[in-house]
């Protein structure tokens, strides 16, 4: 009969499902190489902005050593002017501040120690040992300090005798360069804060968000696979999650020194903030992925609330973003979140298992963390997301209180508590009576 047949697309060969394993594969592939492509181009672009800020700052350096040095081959201005530069992004103020410290402990030591032990290779490997060791106990670890103090004692001990006058000369040029590196940075040519911030969280929002909806596919589907994928691809969000550290610690050092950036104080406070909760939120996801993929290796039930409640918190994620980047008020992100608890209320209320139950858990602390991330306060927050899920909770089950129905009684019998009242007080006047 008609209706016992097959329908068409039940009926798949070898060859079409080669063919479409093939599309998924293209498919992950262009979607890794456009990421690649633009992580390329935005590291391509700050590289092209620290280099032109070097190269200005060198030659400034060496300008104005020249001119209030007087001649001579001021060579270490520049050479740290583009070591303040060209450091991390966000460490230049601590950098130069060490820099300065580990130029001056070098020509301390470096002084003494040819003072009191003379010149030649011995000494050499003893000022440069002593200098590093003193730089270390003073730091308490390596970085630009210990390696100026090095670099200083050598300097002292080798070309001292032959130069003399060499300390004070490397002390001002140090300090030429560092000031000129941080006006550069500071002044000159300080980057916009929040276009370096908004193509740092571009890719983690792009990643969150698609595992998140990767992860309600799989549940809908019963894919424990697809949501072990999902897994492993949020784990692998740590090197987007770094550079965004990065581009925030570099926003901080932005806003903080240039005075044309002061103005973009309140609205790096928001990124920040948002970050701190972004990173968390990441987490939480990370739990929703493993634990959707081990309730469907047990077979734990799915209701379709569920998986509808993850897709709600991935567009309440995309919603912030793009109300933060238009500088509005995240409220439609806010709706999104309490309809995500409400969802995740209703799938508790559906009925679910161990594995179930913790997962709607994760969800719901998501959906708080994102709610912080908008601006609420924790208490605020939590309470909010409660409700929400009480609320799907009763469109489910409502209270058992709504469900019993008081029995009916007869219009002429008295009410139970009345009768037992008035038993009692005859009681208790037959007892007081006195006796006939």
């Amino acid at each position: 009969m008609p209706e016992d047949r097959p329908a068409a697309d039940s009926v798949r060969s070898p060859l079409d499902e080669a063919a479409e394993r093939g599309g998924r594969v293209v498919a992950r592939a262009r979607r890794r190489g456009e990421q690649a492509g633009r992580v390329r181009l935005r590291q391509l672009e700050i590289t092209l902005v620290i280099a032109v800020q070097a190269g200005l700052a060198a030659a400034l350096a060496a300008l104005v050593a020249q001119r209030m040095l007087g001649p001579g081959a001021h060579v270490f201005a520049p050479a740290a002017a583009v070591g303040t530069i060209a450091t991390a992004i966000g460490q230049r103020a601590r950098r130069t501040f060490e820099l300065l410290v580990g130029v001056g402990l070098g020509i301390v030591v470096g002084d003494l120690l040819r003072f009191l032990l003379g010149t030649g290779p011995w000494q050499t490997g003893l000022v440069v040992a002593l200098a590093i060791a003193t730089a270390l106990l003073v730091a308490g670890r390596g970085g630009a300090l210990v390696g100026q103090a090095g670099g200083t004692a050598v300097l002292i001990a080798t070309l001292a005798p032959t130069q003399p006058g060499l300390e004070v000369p490397r002390i001002f040029d140090a300090v030429v360069g560092s000031v000129v590196g941080i006006l550069v940075v500071a002044l000159l040519l300080p980057i916009n804060p929040l276009r370096v911030l908004d193509r740092a969280v571009g890719p983690v929002i792009a990643g969150l968000t698609g595992q998140l909806d990767a992860v309600a596919r799989a549940l809908s589907a019963r894919d424990a696979d697809a949501a072990i994928r999902a897994l492993d691809q949020l784990r692998g969000l740590d090197a987007d999650v770094a550079r965004l550290n990065e581009a925030l610690s570099g926003a901080d050092e932005v806003v903080t020194l240039a005075p044309v950036r002061w103005h973009r104080r309140a609205q790096y406070q928001r990124y920040a903030r948002g970050a701190e909760h972004l990173e968390r939120v990441i987490l939480y996801a990370r739990s929703v992925a493993r634990r959707s993929a081990t309730a469907l290796q047990y077979g734990e039930p799915v209701p379709a609330q569920l998986p509808a409640a993850i897709e709600r918190l991935s567009e309440a994620v995309r919603a912030l973003h793009r109300e933060r980047r238009r500088g509005r008020d995240p409220e439609r992100a806010r709706q999104l979140v309490r309809e995500s608890a409400e969802l995740a209320g209703r799938a508790w209320a559906e009925g679910v298992r161990s594995y179930g139950d913790a997962l709607i858990t994760d969800v719901r602390t998501a959906d708080s963390e994102l709610l912080r991330a908008t601006g609420y306060e924790p208490d605020d927050a939590n309470r909010m997301v409660r409700q929400a899920a009480g609320r799907g909770q009763a469109a489910v089950k409502p209270p058992a209180r709504a469900h019993l129905r008081t029995p009916r009684r007869h219009p002429g019998a008295p009410r139970t508590r009345r009768h037992r009242g008035s038993t009692r007080r005859t009681h208790g006047r037959r007892r007081d009576s006195p006796r006939q």
